[in-house]
């Protein structure tokens, strides 16, 4: 029996990416010849390899079984290829994160998994909106939310500490009393978890009247606004880990209460997991997460 190479090809690119039309765009082909090249290798095998779900397609058992024997022999023959070439394949990572962590977190230990990674290149996508992974061709997203999306591979980047930060030239680390800041500008991000009137609650005070205010929908905005002392925001601890480490903001509360929350959360669908590029990824974020203090994440 001839062994039918270019379905094995096929199969693999449609398992790996759960879709039939993602496939059909990596090979240049339609997505009937796609459907008709697994399902003469189905034929061949005498097994079912996939099965629809939606819009999605996820792999029977025996697919499963099937996909995890040829994964790794693909691989050495794709880098095999690439070395008899006289050059190093280049694969394309595609991550999407909420803004602020893009900017405030993310792209400054970014270099340092290139480094490591150098077959690897990175497309960031920096957005709020969350990945609809049956239409676009995102790898893995890191999501701003509650944690609960049903059907998606979900682990909590981690636990942030939310307190109050200035710039040390509008109030000096420590010198406020909770009451005392409503003599300042206070500065909300309107879509963070973490809010002024919850605060000043867990601080035991109501504040006697309105205070001033400024809005803005992105953290990394609030974050820039304290910075150019604005007035004080209510921010976590590691999206402004730069500028806390360097000095340039300043918690100007004596013991604040603590506010901890995890709000950024690790998203993909499960068959995601088995890309090398995604698990590479993934195991660097881990470590790069639990660096910093008070970890590890919660599950």
């Amino acid at each position: 029996m001839q062994i039918p190479v270019k379905a094995i090809w096929v199969f693999h690119a449609a398992a790996r990416a759960g879709s039939i039309s993602r496939a059909a765009e990596e090979f240049g082909v339609t997505p009937s010849a796609v459907t008709q090249q697994i399902q003469a290798l189905e034929v061949q095998l005498g097994v079912s390899l996939l099965t629809k779900m939606g819009r999605r397609v996820v792999l029977t058992e025996a697919g499963e079984r099937y996909f995890a024997t040829i994964t790794d022999q693909i691989e050495r023959i794709s880098e095999a290829t690439s070395t008899i070439r006289g050059y190093r394949s280049v694969t394309m990572l595609t991550v999407r994160a909420t803004p602020t962590l893009s900017n405030k977190w993310l792209l400054p230990r970014l270099a340092s998994f290139l480094d490591q990674n150098p077959e690897l290149e990175i497309r960031l996508d920096g957005t709020n909106e969350p990945t609809d992974f049956n239409r676009e061709l995102v790898d893995l997203e890191i999501r701003h939310g509650d944690g609960r999306w049903p059907g998606l591979f979900v682990e909590g980047m981690a636990e942030e500490t939310f307190i109050p930060a200035c710039a040390p030239a509008l109030a000096a680390a420590g010198s406020l009393s909770a009451e005392e800041l409503t003599r300042f500008r206070l500065i909300h991000s309107v879509k963070s978890q973490a809010q002024w009137p919850a605060w000043f609650k867990l601080a035991g005070m109501q504040p006697a009247h309105r205070w001033r205010r400024i809005l803005f929908d992105r953290s990394h905005m609030a974050i820039d606004a304290a910075l150019d002392g604005m007035g004080i925001a209510l921010e976590s601890s590691m999206m402004m880990e730069r500028e806390l480490r360097d000095g340039r903001l300043v918690c100007p509360v004596a013991n604040p209460p603590s506010v901890r929350i995890v709000t950024q959360w690790i998203v993909c669908p499960r068959d995601h997991l088995r890309q090398k590029k995604v698990r590479l990824f993934l195991d660097w974020l881990r470590a790069e997460r639990d660096r910093m203090p008070g970890q590890p994440a919660p599950q």
